[in-house]
C-alpha cells in the first residue's frame, strides 16, 4: 500500500503542477501532507516535517547566502566579461544564442555547483532571450540539461554518492565515463543546436547591428541593447525581418515561453555597462576571492553553507562600504531568496514524508523485486535504466544508500562488477537537476520566471534522451 500511495503522491504533485492547478509550494507542503493523513501517520507529521526541514536546512542556508554573494558579484561586474564574449558569439541569431546557452552552463557547471551554474547562465542569456522574445523554457532545459551531464563531476555530488555507498573510489568511476559523458555533452549541444535553429526558423533570421550609438529604429525593426559588442560595452541588436517576434508563434511555443511572448520587457535589464554598482577598481579582489572561494569549496575546507555566509559577508563589506548600500544590495535580492528559499522549506515537507512514512523504501523494493531474473547479467543495464526515473522521483541520497547498494548485491550475484553498477548509476543525472526534489532548479526557473510545470513539460523528454544517450554510450564503449 505505501508504494502505491507513493507514486500516486508524486504523480498527483506533477500532474498539478504542470496543469497549473496549484502553485509548487503549495504542492509541495498541501499534498504530502494529506497523504500522510491517508497512510494513517498524520500525529507524525510535525516530526516528519522537522526531519525534512532539518536535512535541508544546510541547503536553504547554501542558496541563500550563494544568491547574495553571487548577485553581488554580477552587480560589481565579475562576470561582465564572460557576457560580453557569450554575446559576441551569439550576436542576435537565436541559433547562437542558444548553443551559447548550453556552452555556458556547462562551463560554469565546472564549479560542481548547480545554483551557481544557473544564476550565472540566467543572469548573461535572460536579457536576450527575453528581448528577442525567444522560448523561456528552452534556455531552462538546455541550461538544466547541461547542468545535469557536468553534475556528474567527482565534486558534483552523485559520483562521490555512488562511491561512498559502494566503497569503491570515485576516480574508477568518473574517469572511464568521460567518453560517455562526452557523447550525452555532445548531445546537449547537438540539441541546443536544434532548438535553436527552431526558433530562428519562428523569430526570423537576425544579425548584430554593429553601430554603437542608439538610433531611433523603424517600426518594423527593434533595438536591443545588451552587454556585449563596442568599446563601451553597448551593442544594438536589430531584427532585419518585418513583423514582431511573435508573429507566427503557435500555441505550443506560446506555451513553451513560459510568459505571453506578445508581453513587454519586465524590467530586468541584464548587465547593465553604465549601472552605479560597479566596481572596476575592485574587479581583482572579487575575482580572487571568487577562486578562492570555489577552491575552498572544491577541497571542503569547509562546509559550504559556512563559506557562502563568509564570502557574501566579506563581499558585501568591502565593495558597498556604506550600510545604506548594503541593505540595498541584501533588498535587490531579497526577491530570488526567498522564492528559492521558500521552495527548499516547502519540498523538505515532501521529502520528509516520502521518507518518513517509508513510502522511499517501499518504492525502492517493489522496483528492486520486479527485475526479472533473467535480467540478472544485465545489472549495468537495468541500473542505468532505473537512474533515470528513480534519481527524478527521489533524492540523490535516496537513491545512492538506499537503492544501489542493492542493485549492487544483485548484480554480484550474477557476475557483474561493482563498478560496472556505479558508472551505470551515472547516467540519469540529466533528468535529476530537473526533479522537483533539486534545490537548485528552483533558482533556475525562479530567476527565469517560468513556471516550474512549464520547464517540467519541457524539458523532461530532452533530459531522459540525453540521459540514454549517456548509457548507450557507455555500454557502447564496453564501460558498463
Amino acid at each position: 500500500m505505501l508504494t502505491i500511495l507513493g507514486f500516486v503522491m508524486i504523480a498527483t504533485f506533477l500532474v498539478l503542477i504542470m496543469m497549473k492547478k496549484m502553485s509548487p509550494i503549495a504542492a509541495l507542503v498541501l499534498i504530502p501532507a494529506l497523504f500522510c493523513v491517508f497512510v494513517g501517520k498524520g500525529a507524525h507529521l510535525g516530526d516528519y516535517v522537522l526531519d525534512g526541514v532539518g536535512n535541508l536546512a544546510p541547503t536553504a542556508a547554501m542558496l541563500m547566502f550563494a544568491i547574495v554573494y553571487f548577485g553581488v558579484m554580477i552587480d560589481v561586474g565579475l562576470f561582465d566579461p564572460i557576457v560580453r564574449g557569450i554575446l559576441r558569439f551569439c550576436k542576435a541569431d537565436p541559433m547562437r544564442i542558444v548553443v551559447g546557452t548550453a556552452v555556458l552552463a556547462a562551463i560554469v557547471s565546472l564549479d560542481g555547483d548547480g545554483s551557481t551554474t544557473f544564476m550565472i547562465t540566467v543572469s548573461a542569456m535572460y536579457p536576450l532571450y527575453k528581448r528577442l522574445k525567444m522560448s523561456l523554457v528552452v534556455m531552462t532545459g538546455v541550461a538544466a540539461t547541461a547542468n545535469g551531464v557536468m553534475n556528474t563531476l567527482p565534486w558534483g555530488g552523485p559520483t562521490a554518492r555512488a562511491a561512498t555507498a559502494l566503497k569503491v573510489d570515485a576516480a574508477d568511476i568518473f574517469v572511464p565515463m568521460i567518453p560517455a559523458l562526452a557523447m550525452g555533452l555532445v548531445a546537449v549541444f547537438l540539441l541546443s543546436y536544434a532548438l535553436g535553429l527552431r526558433e530562428r526558423k519562428r523569430l526570423g533570421v537576425l544579425s548584430l547591428d554593429e553601430v554603437l550609438e542608439k538610433e531611433i529604429e523603424p517600426a518594423d525593426e527593434t533595438v536591443l541593447v545588451g552587454s556585449g559588442g563596442g568599446a563601451d560595452g553597448r551593442t544594438s541588436l536589430t531584427k532585419k525581418t518585418t513583423g514582431g517576434a511573435g508573429t507566427g508563434t503557435d500555441a505550443e511555443t506560446d506555451a513553451e515561453a513560459g510568459s505571453d511572448p506578445e508581453s513587454d520587457d519586465d524590467g530586468f535589464q541584464g548587465l547593465d555597462p553604465d549601472r552605479a554598482t560597479l566596481r572596476p577598481k575592485l574587479y581583482w579582489f572579487n575575482a580572487a576571492l571568487t577562486v578562492l572561494l570555489l577552491t575552498a569549496m572544491i577541497m571542503e575546507w569547509l562546509p559550504i553553507p559556512v563559506l557562502f555566509l563568509l564570502g557574501a559577508a566579506l563581499a558585501l563589506t568591502v565593495n558597498f562600504p556604506h550600510m545604506p548600500d548594503q541593505k540595498a544590495r541584501i533588498a535587490a535580492h531579497a526577491e530570488n531568496v526567498l522564492n528559492v528559499t521558500g521552495m527548499v522549506f516547502a519540498a523538505a515537507v515532501f521529502t520528509g514524508v516520502l521518507t518518513g512514512t517509508g513510502m522511499v523504501d517501499h518504492m525502492a523494493d517493489w522496483l528492486v523485486d520486479a527485475i526479472p531474473e533473467g535480467m540478472g547479467p544485465h545489472m549495468g543495464l537495468v541500473t542505468g535504466l532505473l537512474s533515470i526515473p528513480l534519481t527524478y522521483f527521489m533524492s540523490n541520497d535516496g537513491f545512492y544508500f538506499g537503492v544501489l547498494p542493492v542493485l549492487a548485491e544483485a548484480g554480484q550475484a550474477h557476475g557483474v562488477g561493482t563498478l560496472e553498477i556505479a558508472r551505470a548509476s551515472i547516467a540519469g543525472q540529466a533528468l535529476h537537476m530537473s526533479s522537483p526534489l533539486v534545490p537548485a532548479v528552483y533558482v533556475l526557473v525562479g530567476m527565469a520566471k517560468v513556471e516550474f510545470g512549464d520547464h517540467t513539460k519541457f524539458t523532461v523528454k530532452w533530459a531522459v534522451l540525453t540521459s540514454l544517450v549517456v548509457l548507450g554510450s557507455g555500454i557502447l564503449f564496453g564501460i558498463i
